[in-house]
């Protein structure tokens, strides 16, 4: 029994090492000094530690580890196997783990979801004064979903002179800024237009000022946040007085066409895309210190890079580990869970005539369309996308490999790993 070897095909699958990133470096270091000193660093700026924390971090550390147990995969034809270590499916968190996450994701939203309309990002923002708010009741984010729903659903069906129209839209929350800095706003994949009773859907007029979508945002969240006692009226009155609409900003410049398949998966992966790139990391153990890269220059400097304590850093990336059981993505209208069961029950289409469309209307009809239910990709269709390898192709004959066992039990695991010369200490 061998470990899959580092082939020069660059189709071959190669079992990645997690000890080799700097983040489980970062981690294994730091962690427990970071909770340590907790209290005395970090709960002023970052709240007190949640539970959920420190238990994504240690499923984070096991992530890949073959000590942890593994599936032995093998060769029917010419018997070549190598060793599976298992994943730590954390969420937000592992970079690995999550980009799985995020091509299933994508490939739901495509094939399950989304429509053959055009589809537009809209991006929510609220003001600085307002964030840390969400930090402290994170129960509020759900609230700040249901505030931009409604400001889209008066929107659209104003614009679109449509009271009847009902909108699509499919809503991630994202706490993350630059610098994985705590920064809660909305990216929203949303139907261009509105869908109608009769089964057509009403494409918008792209001209439409975006300023009274976010007059609405705006009233909305300062009301639900002064009805939750989160702010006082006074600080209300003084944030309706600052100019371009109070900080909140809404942005929709990307639209997808009907058809633009690449468009609409990449649109979808991008939305829940991890806090936080390996790619902009750089780590220095014998400092301690963490270098995190940005795409963007900031401050007086223009500088584009962020130095910081392996601490400090692993607190700001923490912070955006969701609650246990929270869910970071909403479907509304159209793209509910509840609007496409009751459409699944349909077996006849609609008797309604088609409307006649208004001069310079456009109206698509989706009476026939049927959004095919897919299961969802495998571990080994993920690998294919993300790192576009065949994880079960034999690297010596070409084979389809199969799993043939899993190994859990502690003693059982040491005894093969010892036998193959891969058994390290636990530390």
């Amino acid at each position: 029994m061998e470990q899959a070897q580092h082939l020069a095909d660059p189709e071959i699958y190669r079992p990645r090492d997690p000890h080799a990133s700097p983040l489980w470096s970062i981690i294994h270091d730091h962690y427990n000094s970071f909770v340590a000193n907790y209290e005395k660093d970090f709960v002023k700026e970052y709240g007190w530690q949640r539970p959920i924390v420190d238990e994504v971090v240690q499923a984070f550390l096991k992530c890949g580890d073959l000590r942890e147990g593994f599936a032995r995969v093998r060769c029917p034809d010419c018997r070549h196997e190598y060793l599976l270590a298992f994943s730590c499916k954390a969420r937000w968190f592992c970079p690995s783990c999550h980009a799985k996450k995020v091509v299933q994701f994508g490939e739901r939203l495509h094939r399950e979801i989304l429509f053959p309309v055009p589809h537009r990002q809209y991006v929510f923002t609220i003001p600085r004064i307002l964030r840390k708010i969400f930090r402290r009741n994170r129960k509020l984010l759900s609230e700040l979903c249901r505030c931009a729903h409604q400001s889209l659903v008066t929107y659209l069906r104003t614009v679109t002179g449509r009271p009847d129209g009902v909108i699509g839209a499919v809503m991630a929350i994202q706490t993350f800024g630059d610098y994985a800095r705590w920064h809660p706003h909305l990216h929203a994949v949303v139907a261009d237009g509105v869908f109608l009773p009769s089964g057509s859907f009403l494409v918008m007029d792209g001209q439409a000022s975006l300023r009274p979508l976010a007059e609405l945002f705006r009233a909305a969240v300062l009301a639900m946040l002064e009805k939750h006692g989160c702010i006082d009226h006074g600080l209300v009155r003084k944030i309706m007085t600052w100019r371009h609409v109070s900080g909140f900003s809404i942005h929709n410049g990307v639209r997808i066409g009907p058809h633009d398949t690449k468009g609409r998966i990449g649109l979808a992966q991008y939305i829940i895309r991890n806090p936080f790139s390996l790619d902009k990391l750089r780590y220095y153990p014998e400092t301690g210190m963490v270098i995190y890269h940005s795409a963007m220059t900031h401050g007086k400097a223009r500088q584009n890079f962020l130095v910081v304590p392996a601490a400090e850093f692993i607190a700001r990336i923490t912070q955006h580990i969701p609650d246990k059981g929270f869910q970071m993505v909403r479907y509304y209208g159209w793209h509910s869970n509840r609007s496409r069961g009751q459409r699944a029950k349909e077996q006849a289409a609609s008797e309604e005539g088609e409307p006649q469309a208004r001069l310079g209307e456009m109206l698509i009809d989706i009476r026939e369309y049927r959004p095919r239910r897919i299961p969802s990709p495998t571990w080994r269709e993920c690998i294919k996308r993300v790192w576009e390898v065949a994880p079960l192709r034999c690297p010596r004959c070409g084979t389809e490999m199969k799993i043939i066992s899993f190994i859990t039990e502690d003693d059982v695991v040491r005894h093969i790993l010892e036998h193959l010369g891969k058994w390290e200490a636990k530390k």
